[in-house]
């Protein structure tokens, strides 16, 4: 919810002529910047004076600016414009209040996934509600020019949280979870739909901390071949497997990409008989067999690298 940035910006005391450019002096500086961020620093703090080398950890050396800068981000459901006034929903309203303590007249930044972020004022921050006035509007595009949808195989756990946050980072536009062959889980209609709100609420929580102002589908959940059965023709089409014919370096990338990644165990035999009748190739990642939670990244960075804005 919350990103961080710190700059650092030399302000050096002026020297005598005579005096040498580097020497003791230098390092103890450098050492007390180093201590003064390890032990914390505040907001802001202005030069003061000559360096004095009996500083205590926590302070910063008067050498340095060093100016703390947070970009407070949260996902509201709802239609933003400037000059409406927002009540958070619980759950980020806890976290504004209780655990970044911000209070009445602290900015921050909403987004509802319409592709702008909207800077906003709080107008209320007790324990009755959490309230935002918007006071500015901008349309900011952090989206990749490839168009990945990532078909996973659902599973075990904190696995799949791990898998939709990730990959919301690295720049997905769709994920679809699928129930394949080796899924271990095994669960109703309704929990299935419980367990995508919640993913859905993964994927808000990483554009707020990445920074992106359009938030991936997840999905209803479906078996692997009735959501291979529906996909639209066109796309590039790529199905993880470590014996694939196709590594990234020979791939004819498109605009938009199909990737299905397996579950533990990875794909089985009917979900590869599946995904080759939907024209599915095979992409093999190097020598390593990879872990599901780490395949479907792996193969998410190198696309973005090849044919994506990592390059």
């Amino acid at each position: 919810m919350a990103r961080v940035r710190m700059m650092l910006a030399t302000a050096p005391a002026a020297k005598p002529e005579s005096e040498p450019t580097s020497g003791p002096g230098d390092d103890a500086d450098c050492l007390g910047l180093l201590s003064g961020i390890l032990w914390g620093l505040p907001a802001s703090v202005k030069p003061a004076g000559q360096f004095d080398p009996n500083f205590r950890p926590g302070e910063v050396p008067p050498f340095y600016k060093v100016i703390l800068m947070r970009t407070i981000r949260v996902f509201v459901a709802e239609p933003l414009s400037i000059g409406v006034t927002v009540a958070l929903a619980e759950q980020a309203a806890g976290h504004v209040s209780r655990v970044l303590r911000l209070k009445e007249g602290d900015a921050l930044q909403l987004f509802n996934g319409d592709g702008s972020q909207y800077d906003a004022v709080l107008t209320q921050c007790d324990k009755k509600a959490v309230r935002a006035r918007v006071d500015a509007a901008t349309t900011v595009n952090r989206e990749s020019p490839l168009a990945i949808t990532l078909m996973q195989g659902i599973s075990r756990g904190e696995r799949m949280d791990y898998t939709v946050q990730k990959a919301v980072e690295l720049g997905v536009s769709r994920i679809e979870p699928v129930i394949s062959e080796r899924c271990g889980v095994s669960v109703d209609a309704d929990r299935w739909e419980k367990k995508r709100e919640h993913w859905q609420r993964v994927a808000e929580s990483a554009c707020e901390q990445s920074g992106r102002n359009v938030v991936p589908q997840i999905a209803t959940v479906r078996r692997l071949d009735i959501a291979l059965s529906e996909l639209a023709a066109g796309n590039l089409r790529l199905m993880l497997d470590p014996e694939g014919q196709h590594n990234l370096r020979d791939l004819p990338l498109q605009t938009a990409v199909v990737l299905l990644a397996g579950p533990e165990g990875g794909l089985g035999e009917m979900d590869m008989k599946y995904a080759r009748a939907a024209k599915f190739s095979g992409l093999r990642l190097g020598p390593r067999i990879l872990r599901t939670e780490t395949a479907a990244m792996a193969a998410l960075a190198g696309l973005q690298v090849l044919a994506g804005d990592f390059c």
